[in-house]
């Protein structure tokens, strides 16, 4: 059925002539492109604890779908039926098995933690959220690289985790002791799931020529970044609040600037510096699990520090 459900969509791109087709890739794009770099610029500029709050969403959802990811390994609606031809290079652009969307997942965490954030306040905003949040997710239906129930399942993944994460924060808020047991429970966390990803079985199917479908190998660089990005977020977040105590400076005419100077320098190294850099030396997995680290411990460290002495 949600096969039949794809197929009907690609016959509805193709009676369109690929009208639509550009628009939803763009949507999809900036859920994984630029949409994960909104909790930096709110995080120096606009609102410390809701930058925070927005950056434990996305890098714990980050590893809760890749660990669901290469748990279940359901296959891409292509490899289940040859008949399914996903729109322009989405093909390319898919990684990672295909449950739960990855690109969903990124735009219901982020768009739900401004919802999350802005409801009693602007509520405009919180429906645009909600409306970019169903689009993102048909957008992967519609493209042809994911079913109807990997699109559902994310979405519920990332509301869960959402309300999760505000439960538990408003109990912790201020116990510095507390928030550094989690932190270390989150370390651990990854260790044990790192060790699970690497010593479970995966599938291991061939087509008729005896070529391997899908390598577990390629499945698991998503998950090295998250695990990279989460490590990376719970070692910078323990340094930021014991030793740099991080203010956004209020009122500094750098701070637009320097903000923006930030957006960049990350943009820029997970972009094209990493990837020709750290992940060229040390391969796919370790490589990756560093360059994130490297870029979420200078978005929790390293920038504000440079930000609290140029505003002064």
């Amino acid at each position: 059925m949600d096969i039949q459900y794809l197929l009907w969509l690609q016959e509805l791109r193709g009676a369109t002539g690929g009208l639509f087709d550009e628009f939803f890739n763009a949507l999809s794009k900036f859920a994984v492109d630029i949409l994960p770099f909104l909790p930096f610029v709110i995080f120096w500029g606009v609102d410390k604890k809701w930058g925070y709050i927005f950056m434990i969403n996305q890098w714990f959802s980050e590893v809760i779908n890749g660990l669901i990811k290469l748990t279940v390994c359901a296959y891409r609606p292509w490899i289940r039926s040859d008949l399914i031809e996903p729109a322009g290079d989405s093909k390319v652009a898919a990684t990672g098995y295909s449950f739960p969307s990855g690109h969903t997942k990124t735009a219901t965490t982020v768009y739900g933690s401004v919802i999350e954030w802005q409801k009693d306040k602007r509520k405009k905003i919180c429906i645009l959220c909600g409306v970019l949040i169903l689009l993102t997710g048909f957008s992967r239906n519609f493209l042809g690289v994911h079913t109807p129930q990997d699109v559902l399942v994310a979405m519920i993944e990332s509301i869960i985790i959402i309300c999760a994460v505000a439960a538990v924060y408003k109990k912790v808020e201020g116990n510095e002791k507390v928030i550094d047991l989690l932190t270390l429970v989150g370390l651990i966390f990854i260790v044990v799931s790192l060790i699970y990803v690497y010593l479970k079985s995966y599938p291991m199917d061939y087509d008729a020529s005896g070529n391997l479908l899908v390598d577990p190998q390629k499945m698991m660089n998503d998950y090295f970044k998250a695990c990279g990005a989460f490590v990376g977020f719970l070692v910078g977040s323990f340094i930021e609040r014991h030793y740099v105590h991080y203010e956004i400076p209020v009122g500094s005419k750098n701070l637009p600037l320097l903000v923006s100077i930030g957006f960049a320098l990350t943009f820029a190294w997970k972009e094209w510096f990493a990837p020709a850099t750290v992940v060229a030396a040390l391969g796919s997995h370790w490589g990756n699990f560093i360059a994130r680290f490297i870029m979420i411990a200078f978005v929790m460290c390293i920038w504000p520090i440079v930000i609290k002495r140029e505003s002064n």
